[in-house]
């Protein structure tokens, strides 16, 4: 038997239960993953909660998890170009990682680089391409100045160092706690809170070109009256702020392929993108992984390890 965290119903964070599953096998053009690490993420608790039932509905019982990294053990008809024992990254379409194993076709796993960390590799799909997907919807390019909001969390400090790859200058939201690390990988930090629109305008004396946010509230406002362009402002949350003003809403959906995580994989590997590690969790702690992500001031990811 395998082990998953599954909730059978919407509401809060006891829900999560982890429990014994029959362990899955591969039918054709899939492979099995016994897995390492597997990252969480904010629209998962949104989903648990109930709050995406309209956009994302679930079946009860409902398993959860994306983001994998892990050891295929089982390959199913049809299958070329991997073995069992292979390490690779990858993700599901079946709300199915946060578990001691998961099925998912070939297709969508990647071989992880040999220098790559298993908690990073664990955690990159769905943070690094909402990332990847948000800086091409704002058409962000060198000499270009980006805020991003939520600058040091899971998405927000992977778009930072994508953009300064880019050659973009950054002005990183975050809370002061963070401002170092944001300096480290090129940004300007800039405190959230009253005052906010008045520092960024310090930040940036030549105005702000494009807006990321990661975050919610009221960011995409702000941008807004910045004088951002609507079709420079990309939000991968609030989805009431696109039917308002018409602004981008380009997430993991839109960059979410095996090519685009193998790229990032490549980046991370190489040492050009860093990943924070925020905490690391073992399955059975998942409901205080989740409360840990919850508090929303984590930077960077974490990770179950089952």
């Amino acid at each position: 038997m395998a082990r998953a965290v599954k909730f059978d119903r919407y509401g809060g964070i006891d829900e999560l239960q982890v429990v014994e599953v029959p362990t899955p096998t591969a039918g054709p053009g899939q492979v099995v993953v016994a897995v390492v690490a597997a990252g969480i993420n904010p629209g998962e608790a949104a989903i648990r909660s109930g709050a995406f039932h309209d956009r994302w509905p679930s079946t009860f019982p409902s398993g959860e998890g994306t983001d994998f990294a892990g050891r295929v053990v089982e390959l199913g008809a049809e299958v070329g170009g991997i073995e069992v024992g292979d390490e690779v990254l990858g993700f599901t379409d079946e709300r199915a990682s946060h578990a001691t194993h998961v099925v998912v076709p070939f297709a969508q796993v990647t071989p992880k680089p040999a220098g790559l960390d298993w908690d990073v590799a664990g955690a990159l799909y769905v943070a690094g391409t909402t990332a990847f997907a948000a800086i091409r919807a704002v058409e962000a390019n060198a000499g270009d100045t980006v805020v991003v909001s939520g600058a040091a969390g899971g998405v927000g400090s992977i778009a930072v160092q994508l953009l300064r790859v880019r050659g973009a200058e950054v002005i990183g939201i975050a809370s002061a706690a963070n401002h170092d690390w944001l300096r480290k990988v090129g940004a300007t930090p800039v405190a959230y809170g009253d005052g906010l629109i008045d520092r960024l305008r310090a930040a940036a004396p030549d105005g702000v070109d494009a807006f990321i946010d990661t975050f919610g509230a009221d960011y995409v406002d702000i941008a807004v009256e910045l004088g951002v362009p609507v079709e420079r402002i990309d939000t991968i949350i609030n989805f009431a702020a696109v039917e308002k003003y018409g602004v981008k809403a380009d997430g993991n959906a839109a960059a979410g392929t095996i090519d685009v995580l193998t790229e990032l994989a490549d980046l991370a590997a190489a040492g050009t993108v860093e990943v924070p590690i925020a905490g690391v969790y073992p399955l059975d702690k998942v409901q205080d992984a989740y409360r840990e992500l919850e508090h929303r001031h984590t930077r960077g990811k974490i990770v179950l390890h089952p």
